[in-house]
Order: structure tokens, then sequence, then C-alpha cells
């Protein structure tokens, strides 16, 4: 995947501006795919200079000039043919496990550091998948359909499942040290 097909996903249902996209991908997309401001608006301009998304002016009073973005036919036409492409496994990177892989160089104190730092970081990221709510089913979104809703739905409890199996797993982990180390 790759941030432009995200964008232009989000972009599929309603137009938004930078700023918007940016609180839409932290709250939605962020837990299996994040990106800085300045990735998003890069990323609009040059969907915007490839046509498949185009950029609005609204002028508000008091406020800031907003400027919505809004996916072209083109920028559908992306979509769907990445859709539909066949799905490639990326390479598996994972500096955690790297570190613990080779941990054994540690003192067992340093060692439990690590686990515990991780933990912490994905009791982190379970509060924050935890705390993204969902509106009543009766009361989708406007450009929300009811499939849309549980697929993504069904992203956001993918990543609640991995991040509870993490947990238990370093607390297995945890325990499988405690045999071992003073």
């Amino acid at each position: 995947m790759s941030l432009r097909h995200a964008i232009l996903g989000i972009l599929s249902v309603k137009p938004m501006s930078g700023y918007e996209l940016k609180k839409v991908v932290d709250g939605s997309v962020g837990h299996f795919w994040t990106a800085d401001r300045s990735q998003i608006y890069r990323t609009l301009s040059a969907l915007v200079e490839e046509g498949l998304a185009s950029r609005g002016t609204v002028v508000q009073e008091g406020r800031p000039t907003l400027h919505p973005h809004t996916v072209t036919d083109a920028g559908l036409a992306e979509l769907d043919r990445w859709l539909a492409s066949p799905l490639q496994a990326p390479p598996t990177r994972d500096a955690f496990l790297a570190r613990l892989f080779f941990a054994d160089r540690l003192p067992p104190e340093r060692v439990r550091a690590l686990l515990d730092a991780r933990h912490r970081e994905v009791a982190e990221e379970l509060a924050e998948l935890e705390a993204i709510e969902f509106p009543p089913r009766d009361a989708l979104p406007e450009g929300v359909t009811e499939l849309g809703y549980e697929l993504r739905e069904a992203a956001r409890d993918h990543g609640l499942a991995h991040a509870r199996a993490e947990l238990a797993w370093i607390d297995a982990t945890r325990r499988r040290l405690e045999r071992i180390t003073p």
C-alpha cells in the first residue's frame, strides 16, 4: 500500500482538506498506515498534478482559506486498479524483534526493560484503538456504506487482535525469562 492509495480511499468517501485528512488518517488507518502532515500535503499535490484529485478553494470569513481535495474519476479508477491488484507481501522489518533476537548479549534486567518498554508501547496502541468510536450502524456518516462501515470496523478489530496477541506474547516471554534468569 502506498500513502497515495490511502488518501484516494479516504477522499473517495468525501472531499477533505489536508488538515482534515491528517485527522482522519490518525483516527482511522493510522494504526496500520501512518503519515506525517508534510507527507500528506506532498502526496495531495502529486495526486492533483497527476489528475487523480482536484483541489478547490473555499474562502472563509475570519478563518483560513480551506482547500478541499476531491478524488477525480481517474483517481477512483486508480484506487479500483490498486484494490484489484495482486497483494504483495511487504518485507518484514521489526526493530524490536531484531533487538530481542540478539538481546542475550545484555544482562537479564536490560532484556526485561526491553520487554517492558515494548509492552508499554503496545498497551498505548491498544488503548488508542479501543478509543476509536464508530457511529451507530443506523446513523452511517455521509458517503459511508454499510459494507464500508463493516470493513473499517474489521480493520480496527485486526489492530486490536494483533495488539492483544502481542501483549500476551510479551507476558509469555517474560515468564520464560523468569524460569531461566535470576
